[in-house]
């Protein structure tokens, strides 16, 4: 009865554990749905598709109504003292040289534009968190091998301690020992205070507390998986704005053409103090006006300004080349860092297991005395470094899928396994 009571009390303090555990998936898929500055950017992208809705309503006729009441406290010959009219007024635009629909495409392209770089922001934030999990699992495995090295050097300066009390060993023994130890202990508050620090720094980018973090690993691929990289995000919004650039452009080049407008204005009329000389008007008038507007010179200033916006979406050009470029290198530079890392996972462990056999020999020889405790604290410090140095590289392997899969264009999440 008894050990079923304390099998269900571990049960229960375990449990939490697998409960509050954030896998790097479950991080990433909030983050893109809470982060203050991905929301920021959302709500831009909306605004972007409301313009764009205000643009297309441009196509369609105006329909203005109005009153009016005109009071001459001094009548004017054959003119009413009163009068009150109200009037609706339809507009249509019959031509005007491509600039309804210029700005239309313009305002398309920035919505184009808003989206790749709401896409590009999540891509960019998943990349930031995926490096700053395998950070903290890295300093969680460094704080892990030193607190095993904790308790080993805490067994041999207590021993130490004892043979120093009978004269068996000097207090230089006793010295290194406790040098070691403190130093041990140092390491581990900084470990500590970093894991605390990189918490804090995830937990902006998440926008909640991280407290445990489950392992999480990416998809490996082979060459025969491989695909060609996309386009990244940010590039697909720069070319998008070169596009609307040139829409801008367009449109302000309507002005060249003819404009041609048509207006049809329905009056109803209605007056006070009227006599003879103050004659009434018409009860009701409906008035239709065909306007023709046509710039036939400016002195350039037109064209200037579409020279500029041409020359702006140049530059922009630019940019965009450079950032194939760019993205080109880091991918092919991705696919060398996974081999690098493979590579460094084969030697790290092999440097583990040598540094732990070495260890345990050491150690043993130690306990009988056959080696000083210089001998024993290198081994102890060569074992630990070795065991963080292990997990280092199994996480730099994850980074590095990360960074192929980033820029190749494509969502982390979909690749987290």
């Amino acid at each position: 009865m008894k050990n079923n009571i304390v099998f269900k009390i571990s049960i229960l303090l375990v449990v939490p554990v697998f409960i509050y555990a954030e896998s790097l998936q479950s991080l990433i898929e909030y983050a893109n749905g809470k982060n203050q500055l991905i929301v920021s950017s959302k709500l831009l992208q909306i605004s972007k598709s409301k313009e764009l809705e205000a643009q297309k309503s441009a196509y369609y006729p105006t329909i203005d109504v109005g009153l009016l009441y005109q009071r001459l406290d001094d009548r004017s010959p054959f003119m009413p003292g009163d009068i009150y009219s109200g009037y609706a007024k339809v507009g249509f635009d019959i031509y005007d040289g491509g600039r309804k629909s210029s700005l239309v495409e313009q305002k398309n392209h920035e919505l184009k534009s808003s989206k790749y770089e709401t896409l590009a922001m999540k891509k960019n934030l998943s990349l930031q968190i995926v490096q700053d999990f395998y950070n903290i699992k890295n300093l969680e495995a460094s704080l892990m091998a030193f607190k095993e090295a904790e308790k080993s050097l805490d067994t041999q300066l207590n021993r130490v301690k004892k043979f120093y009390e009978v004269k068996v060993a000097t207090q230089d023994d006793v010295d290194r020992l406790q040098s070691a130890y403190d130093t041990n202990i140092y390491d581990i508050e900084s470990i500590k205070f970093k894991i605390v620090s990189l918490k804090y720094s995830l937990s902006l980018k998440v926008t909640k507390d991280i407290d445990l973090l489950d392992d999480s690993s990416f998809k490996k691929f082979t060459q025969e998986d491989e695909k060609f990289y996309d386009f990244m995000d940010s590039t697909k919004s720069l070319m998008a704005q070169i596009d609307s650039v040139k829409s801008a452009a367009e449109s302000i080049d309507s002005i060249y053409y003819p404009n041609i407008k048509l207006e049809d204005t329905y009056s109803l009329y209605g007056y006070d103090r009227t006599d003879l000389l103050h004659p009434e008007g018409p009860d009701s008038q409906n008035k239709i006006i065909l306007s023709l507007n046509m710039r036939l010179f400016d002195k350039g200033a037109v064209k200037n300004t579409q020279q500029v916006m041409m020359i702006n979406s140049q530059a922009m050009a630019q940019q965009v080349a450079y950032k194939n470029n760019e993205q080109v290198m880091q991918y092919d530079l991705s696919k060398h860092r996974i081999q690098t890392s493979k590579l460094k996972i084969k030697s790290a462990l092999s440097a583990l297991v040598a540094a732990t056999s070495a260890f345990k020999t050491v150690e043993k020889k130690y306990n009988v005395g056959l080696v000083d405790n210089v001998a024993y604290l290198d081994a102890l410090t060569v074992q630990t470094r070795a065991k963080a140095l292990y997990t280092k590289s199994l996480n730099d392997l994850e980074v590095a899928y990360a960074m192929y899969y980033y820029y190749s264009g494509k969502n982390l999440e979909e690749f987290l396994q």
